[in-house]
């Protein structure tokens, strides 16, 4: 299973969060998001032209899981080095590993890492 993670910023489009994701590839089964923003209208309407489910990621899930980038403000505000990733991590399970780390969108206000579940 590939996972597309993001974070993002209150005032996001639907159109960053798809900058981001494309740049990666595009091909997820799975968006994760923090809980507290897993019902942001940019993030449904997104998920619902691409057909794509949100998986709610819950503060202590991110927070248990090391990522690559290691963004100082990030830590502080949320306890992990990058939303997108720990999101990724988190909702592909246990032996996942990162296919991309966070791609930032033209923005700046949207990051998208992808994550799939190893199955050997």
């Amino acid at each position: 299973m590939k996972v597309a993670g993001f974070g993002f910023r209150g005032a996001t489009t639907a159109e960053s969060l798809r900058n981001a994701y494309e740049a990666l590839g595009g091909d997820a089964e799975v968006f994760a998001a923090p809980a507290d923003k897993a019902e942001a209208a940019c993030l449904k309407d997104f998920a619902r032209d691409m057909g794509i489910p949100i998986q709610p990621i819950s503060t202590d899930a991110m927070q248990v899981i090391d990522t690559p980038t290691q963004a100082a403000r990030v830590i502080e505000k949320r306890g992990t080095g990058s939303v997108a990733e720990a999101c990724a991590l988190a909702a592909a399970g246990a032996k996942s590993r990162l296919l991309a780390e966070r791609h930032i969108s033209q923005d700046r206000m949207a990051t998208c890492a992808l994550a799939v579940k190893d199955e050997t």
